[in-house]
């Protein structure tokens, strides 16, 4: 256990590590902010959930449309520059939003205009920071360093619209855009100070200047390794199970089926965010590199379990039990699955391929909450079964395949 904690600590001792991790933390914050700030700002200037479905949706969709050309600039560049750019491009737009509102010139156009621009920047930020650690930590480093910024990521996520409600409810919607921009500026200055390894000299292929020639190369890519359509796919099977079955489904099972209310949906979802984290940090413990095929079928059939025993339980301490061992396996998986994909993947390419992950799960996500929604009208079982259904699927797909089994 000793050697262990030593190997999940190991990045940390790296100055370059911890500004990474610091300024990918802030950002995550700064993501919770803006969720808390747009939308409290947008029922203040209308009353309108419809207004808010507007605003929320213009700043999804540059993002879903923009994310593969993110990804091609940060292979072209550098996934670091990408960061600092998109960074303190997103304190622009936050702080510009905060001070329009504090002189009440702030309108629902403009507020429109600004969600879109923030998620457009939004799209940059995200592919070029899945890419940058392989220039930071060495290749038997990626595990452990994955499972720490899974854990500073996943308690941003939490704590970003928690303190964001507070900093709204004890100030203003303005001042929060204030302090999100804050959060964005640290951001961009803890990259600034990252500095790669000595021995980090990635190939960048010679490829055309045109944007959407460079888009169908990493797709051919991506293509042409069942290793990598395999993980795509187990990608989007998790993420179809996290819209849907986590969302419309725990909100069911919560209300429904366990007869509780707000406090055992926050539980649920806490219980999945908790397992998690203690499953990132178990991965970051195991040295070595297990087959990363029977992991992510693994990951598939314990999900299927776990998703077909909701679906018939009546329990809250079971349904608890159950979303925490789910998560976990989330957690632990993820660790090696993205350190495989950074340390696999030829480098010049990195950044597309992982852009296309992000776009099939934004593809995805609307599909599985619709169609979970409709499920669960008719019979909460029906909607977990269903999922269940898919992910066992998955599974025996992955299994079937000996290049992707044997895969490391």
């Amino acid at each position: 256990m000793t050697d262990a904690g030593s190997r999940l600590w190991a990045p940390a001792r790296l100055g370059p590590f911890r500004l990474l991790w610091l300024g990918q933390s802030l950002s995550l914050l700064g993501d919770g902010f803006s969720y808390v700030a747009f939308s409290w700002i947008t029922l203040s200037l209308t009353g309108s959930t419809l207004a808010l479905g507007y605003v929320l949706a213009l700043q999804a969709i540059p993002r879903a449309l923009l994310t593969l050309v993110g990804g091609s600039l940060a292979d072209k560049w550098s996934p670091r520059r990408i960061m600092v750019l998109s960074s303190w491009a997103r304190t622009a737009v936050m702080a510009s939003v905060g001070i329009t509102g504090l002189t009440g010139t702030l309108s629902i156009a403009l507020l429109c205009v600004a969600a879109a621009a923030f998620g457009a920047v939004d799209a940059f930020f995200q592919p070029a920071r899945m890419t940058v650690l392989p220039s930071v930590v060495a290749k038997d480093l990626l595990a452990p360093a994955n499972a720490l910024l899974g854990t500073g990521s996943r308690i941003a996520a939490m704590v970003g619209p928690a303190v964001g409600g507070v900093v709204v409810a004890v100030s203003d919607a303005d001042v929060a855009f204030l302090v999100d921009a804050l959060c964005f500026a640290l951001c961009g200055l803890c990259v600034l100070g990252v500095r790669t390894r000595d021995d980090y000299a990635p190939a960048r292929a010679a490829e055309p200047e045109r944007m959407l020639v460079r888009i169908r190369a990493g797709l051919r890519y991506a293509w042409a390794d069942p290793r990598i359509r395999t993980i795509l796919a187990i990608d989007a099977a998790v993420t179809f199970c996290y819209a849907g079955a986590f969302t419309v489904g725990f909100a069911d099972l919560a209300r429904f089926e366990l007869s509780g209310g707000p406090t055992t949906l926050g539980v649920l979802n806490g219980a999945l965010a908790a397992g998690a984290v203690l499953g990132g940090l178990t991965g970051g413990l195991v040295d070595g590199r297990p087959r990363i095929g029977l992991l992510i079928a693994a990951l598939a059939g314990w999900l299927a379990v776990g998703t077909a025993v909701l679906g018939v339980l009546h329990n809250t301490v079971a349904a608890v039990a159950t979303v925490l061992a789910m998560g976990f396996a989330i957690g632990f998986q993820g660790v090696f699955g993205l350190s495989w994909i950074q340390r696999t993947i030829d480098e010049s390419v990195l950044s597309r391929v992982l852009s296309l992950d992000m776009v099939l799960g934004y593809a995805v996500a609307p599909v599985s909450l619709v169609l979970c929604g409709a499920l669960a009208q008719v019979h909460t079982a029906l909607m977990f079964g269903g999922t269940a259904v898919i992910l066992a699927v998955t599974a025996l797909g992955v299994l079937a395949s000996p290049r992707v089994r044997a895969s490391r």
